[in-house]
């Protein structure tokens, strides 16, 4: 029996409570200042308009450990029908969901033509994987990028995902074997139809999976730059305990992945009170280990941010006295908070250079206003330096600049500002 649940569902705007466990024993982790949507470019008509901003501040439940933002901006909003994300374009993510795929299936010995469903499937990158391995897919994705996903053969609804979606899909596919929600189940103001619309649509022998940022890696590598307003959740694993102890389902195995820096994957299968993984307990000691339910832990982070953009600042103002081109590589959801918090503008960085299959080309970063052109640039400029704002693909990103002739200097900004020459 699941123990009396607290609202789960949250309205836009302030949150004075935490979304786990309804808590109001919540702690300031650091204040990001009012804030743009990350992935809200601007197009030059925009420039001349005014721009909403929100505050960003990540607080601590000290009850159940969740972090998390304390203002909620409506999903229709942050999730325009143009948003601009799109999982395929990046080698390093397709290639990421690929293996995601192959072992879930593995995992969880599922048999040929069950039913995967994907929640923000995006452009369905996670799904044809499933269906190369014999499975019937389905993704539920919001925005229109799920265009791309249905020109690839990838059947996809587009919509936010609730119980009425979820009745729909049971009604026309039947119950799903795995249901899949990556770099989105922290991300939903609606948590709590979302579980619900979980609890209905996986069969009884199912599993859902899901995978997110990790607070262990955000903490341990200052990774400020993950808090946006989509994401709403900063989970751990003691907290994702217990959230889905509120539920008919409980938390089996868990385990950490590379993924944007450092992310967690959960298997969620369906009952209360079900055997932990060896994996599990082990991480949940980790956890404990590492301080995470500890407030000093995240006095440090905070002094730690400090320093950072004041050492990432002052590089681009030396680089601006001496007459050096300070320029930007790659236009992730998470350099539009880095670049607002720090205080880089156009002035400072003059551009952002995006690969050429990138959405955001033509468009200008939420609140500072730097434009994002194609990245065949830094070829024939070669500035001074290149920050490689996507800096948890760094190895692949400088690579590959490198093998085009690109010859500046390279800095990673996190998780300590370095200079790389060579």
């Amino acid at each position: 029996m699941a123990l009396i649940r607290p609202q789960h569902d949250f309205e836009p705007g302030p949150l004075n409570r935490c979304q786990v466990c309804g808590s109001s024993d919540l702690d300031l982790v650091i204040d990001l200042g009012h804030q743009p949507l990350c992935d809200s470019l601007l197009s030059r008509d925009q420039l001349v308009q005014p721009e909403t901003t929100y505050p960003l501040r990540l607080m601590r439940c000290t009850d159940c450990g969740l972090v998390q933002i304390d203002y909620v901006v409506a999903g229709q909003v942050v999730y325009h029908r143009s948003y601009p994300y799109r999982t395929g374009i990046t080698k390093e993510l397709s290639d990421h969901h690929h293996r995601l795929s192959v072992d879930v299936v593995r995992r969880h010995n599922t048999p040929v033509d069950s039913l995967v469903v994907d929640i923000g499937s995006n452009d369905g990158t996670l799904l044809k994987g499933f269906q190369r391995q014999g499975m019937r897919v389905l993704g539920i994705e919001p925005t229109d990028i799920a265009k791309f996903a249905r020109e690839a053969g990838i059947e996809t609804i587009q919509a936010f995902f609730d119980e009425e979606i979820a009745r729909q899909v049971v009604e026309s596919h039947g119950q799903a074997k795995l249901i899949t929600a990556t770099n989105v189940f922290a991300h939903m103001a609606s948590l709590g139809a979302v579980l619900r619309a979980v609890e209905k649509l996986l069969a009884p022998d199912g599993l859902f999976v899901i995978e997110n940022h990790y607070l262990g890696d955000i903490i341990s590598n200052v990774q400020y730059d993950t808090a946006y307003h989509e994401h709403l959740r900063t989970y751990s694993i003691q907290s994702l305990i217990r959230l889905f102890s509120f539920y008919d389902m409980s938390v089996v195995d868990a385990q950490r992945v590379a993924s944007y820096g450092g992310s967690i994957r959960i298997f969620v299968a369906r009952g209360g009170n079900l055997p932990m993984s060896r994996g599990l307990t082990d991480l949940l000691a980790e956890e404990i280990g590492a301080g995470l339910y500890k407030s000093e832990t995240y006095v440090a982070f905070r002094k730690n941010v400090s320093k950072h953009k004041a050492d990432l600042l002052k590089l681009a103002i030396t680089a601006a006295e001496q007459g050096k081109r300070f320029v930007g590589n790659s236009c992730p959801g998470r350099c539009s908070t880095l670049l607002n918090y720090v205080g880089i503008d156009r002035e400072l960085m003059p551009y952002i250079a995006e690969q050429p299959t990138s959405l955001k080309l033509g468009l200008y970063l939420p609140g500072k206003h730097i434009p994002v052109v194609e990245n065949s640039v830094l070829v024939e400029e070669q500035p001074d330096y290149v920050v490689l704002l996507a800096w948890h693909y760094w190895q692949t990103i400088l690579a590959g600049l490198r093998a085009r002739g690109v010859r500046s200097k390279f800095i990673l900004p996190l998780p300590e500002v370095q200079v790389i020459e060579n």
